[in-house]
């Protein structure tokens, strides 16, 4: 018989709502049992760095509070394991199916909403309840938690999810982090910063509106208020134009309206940005004239563009820079916001696109609490929500305007199913719990945003307690329901095989064998030489808004600054930016000791002199709030950024606040143009001492 000698070493991917999608050597200690998480050394991109969390997924996946049975809820919402028994799953799974056909049956199968987000990035296990919804023809769901606005905002210009590959910023002279913090939430875009200042001497440059941990790292670190981003951009190119720094062959050949882009400039100096940004007008013109002189350039655009409610304009406005100045042209040079586009994986088998009916209704999912509470403008004509089933998301602590959810899932008429790894704000409002596996407990596969490569994984160690996959619960619910289809009928790995099989991908064998598969192009298609992906294969200085959404109206018909949706005020005098935390993913990792511990509890860091003049003193307890809602936590003194912007680090869960409610209690959930999209870090607060 043969006999495994642990430990070993084996290989996965990170499945969490990143776009690095990790490759992962994993040590298995005995059967059941993994130790230390590492980067694959062998990949390319991951090259052996992974970020501190997911290297201690040990303590996650062997968790003591992981949920083991399907459970019954016979207390009341809200308070915990406590108010909940055990049951078995047939009768778990008998109940949610009967609850879900008296609703439907009752009121239309639109009163059931399947609501999911990224916990899982794997394009089975996450996507699965797409199949769900066409199936049943349920309400279905526009995601706009994370990526709408710098979506639309990239697309406008480029006109494709692609950009450079992320390994050739090892041959950059100049490297700008604009709308996001690696340290915290990419290392190993820092991992490649780090080869290119060792081995060229590039200079880091990084844009952000507070010293973030990667801002620390900085050569030069433009320190401007939130959501200013596009006037910046403006300025930068005024700059470019005024000194002779732009690459007008270039644009001849892979632009259009630079002419009337040129004109629009005229009046938008560094002078003028400097009363909207903050920033020295001097700051602005060194920089703009470091970036024009620097062939490799690489802009490295992060999601904090899509946490304004003008950041598709913000976005599409810093896009045009290296078209300004040819950098596409160069090895190194260019830029990247994802390369989530370049895969063409044909999911038609695991969402459902077969049975898709466009009839049935889309809820913006970041208007939960709207559309639980009845608002007309969200049922739209339709039947109200009765029954609910979550995955992958815990919108009680992640969903904006908290205390409207709230209200909406504390209805008694409102049945909730949610599966879920621990028990979460949200499934302790569930009337049944159902366990949930960990990425290393199921198969799947998974394309990333900020790489290249395909990669697919298959379990390594036996699901915990009775804990089961998303793809097997959505298939057994819809049996139960009396639908079938290929998708639910057929096993995981055989859903993935046909997947990969119909895109032109090897098979999901060899794929699973081989570890990862390279998807990049080559450098003429990745750095748009044989032009851009819009019809014309021309950048779009000029956009047409009306194809990336259907609230355009407010569009700047050119790169401008386009005002913030939640500006101060007198009476608001702060503008807040809820930025992510190192130690934690979303609401994710909040729950392992050693994340708790490194980021300790929620703080509000305000400058020395707002602090001061609010009669707030370092670790005293601050009042923050707006007109939706206030919450209590203790502040910090910190003078990493403008005077009138705040920061609070991290989704903690609501349960972490000294009052309860946490901080996206705050942020509205009013959609932002064009296509909609939660604006987190789009709010205006006061704050007062405790």
């Amino acid at each position: 018989m043969n006999t495994i000698d642990y430990p070993i070493k084996t290989y996965s991917t990170c499945p969490h709502d990143c776009p690095g999608a990790c490759a992962l050597e994993v040590e298995l200690r005995a059967p059941n049992t993994i130790g230390r998480i590492t980067g694959a050394k062998g990949n390319s991109y991951t090259d052996g760095v992974i970020c501190a969390k997911v290297a201690r997924y040990a303590e996650r996946i062997h968790h003591p509070e992981r949920l083991g049975r399907p459970l019954r809820r016979r207390g009341g919402k809200g308070k915990g394991l406590p108010a909940f028994e055990p049951i078995g799953w047939d009768q778990a799974l008998d109940e949610v199916a009967e609850k879900f056909a008296a609703a439907m049956q009752r009121h239309g199968s639109e009163t059931l909403w399947p609501y999911h987000y990224a916990g899982t990035m794997g394009l089975l296990q996450r996507d699965s309840i797409d199949l769900f919804r066409n199936l049943l023809r349920t309400s279905r769901q526009h995601s706009t938690f994370c990526s709408t606005l710098a979506d639309a905002g990239w697309i406008a210009g480029v006109g494709a999810k692609r950009g450079a590959d992320p390994r050739s910023m090892a041959h950059s002279d100049q490297i700008v982090i604009w709308g996001g913090n690696p340290v915290h939430t990419q290392i190993n875009v820092m991992h490649h910063v780090a080869k290119a200042r060792r081995e060229r001497g590039a200079q880091l440059v990084v844009v952000d509106p507070y010293c973030t941990a990667t801002a620390e790292k900085a050569d030069q670190h433009l320190m401007l208020r939130p959501g200013t981003d596009g006037a910046l951009a403006c300025a930068i190119m005024h700059q470019l134009f005024a000194d002779g720094l732009v690459d007008r062959a270039y644009l001849a050949e892979y632009s259009d309206a630079s002419e009337e882009l040129e004109a629009r400039l005229r009046t938008k100096t560094p002078e003028w940005a400097s009363a909207i940004t903050g920033l020295d007008p001097q700051e602005i013109i060194d920089f703009a004239r470091l970036y024009g002189k620097t062939e490799r350039s690489f802009l490295r655009l992060g999601y904090g563009f899509t946490r304004s409610r003008n950041g598709a304009a913000n976005m599409h406005a810093v896009s045009c820079l290296p078209v300004l100045t040819g950098a596409w042209r160069h090895p190194g040079g260019g830029a990247l916001y994802s390369n989530g586009g370049i895969y063409g994986i044909d999911q038609t088998i695991i969402k459902g696109l077969d049975v898709l009916d466009p009839a049935t209704r889309v809820f913006d999912q970041s208007r939960i609490g709207d559309v639980l509470c009845g608002n007309p403008r969200d049922l739209r004509g339709g039947p109200p929500v009765t029954a609910l089933l979550t995955q992958n998301t815990n919108p009680v602590a992640v969903a904006p305007e908290t205390k409207k959810v709230l209200r909406g899932f504390g209805r008694d008429d409102l049945f909730i199913c949610v599966h879920e790894q621990f028990m979460t704000e949200t499934a302790a409002m569930a009337d049944i719990v159902l366990p949930a596996t960990m990425f290393l407990e199921h198969d799947d596969f998974y394309q990333a945003g900020g790489h290249t490569h395909l990669q697919v994984t298959r379990p390594l160690i036996t699901p915990f307690a009775e804990s089961r996959s998303n793809h097997w619960v959505l298939s057994q619910l819809a049996r139960r329901l009396g639908f079938e289809h290929p998708g639910f009928d057929r096993e995981a790995r055989e859903v993935i095989d046909e997947s990969l099989r119909k895109s032109g991908f090897p098979d999901e064998e060899t794929l699973y064998r081989e570890h990862w598969f390279d998807c990049a192009p080559e450098f003429e298609t990745a750095n748009f030489l044989s032009g851009f992906g819009t019809p014309n294969k021309r950048f779009h200085f000029k956009p047409d808004w009306s194809r990336l959404g259907t609230d355009f109206a407010g569009m700047p018909a050119l790169p401008d600054h386009m005002p913030v949706g939640n500006p101060a005020d007198a009476e608001h005098p702060f503008r807040l930016v809820t930025a992510p935390a190192r130690h934690f993913l979303n609401t994710s990792f909040t729950e392992t000791p050693s994340s708790q511990k490194a980021e300790n509890r929620p703080t509000l860091l305000l400058r020395a002199e707002d602090a001061a003049r609010h009669g707030i003193e370092d670790g005293a307890l601050a009042r923050v709030g707006n007109r939706l809602a206030d919450i209590l936590l203790h502040a910090r003194i910190f003078d990493g950024m403008q005077s009138g912007v705040v920061i609070i680090e991290g989704i903690w869960p609501n349960h972490a606040f000294i009052e309860g409610l946490g901080v996206n209690a705050l942020v509205s959930a009013e959609p932002a143009p064009p296509n909609g999209g939660a604006t987190y870090h789009d709010t205006a607060v006061w704050i007062k001492p405790a």
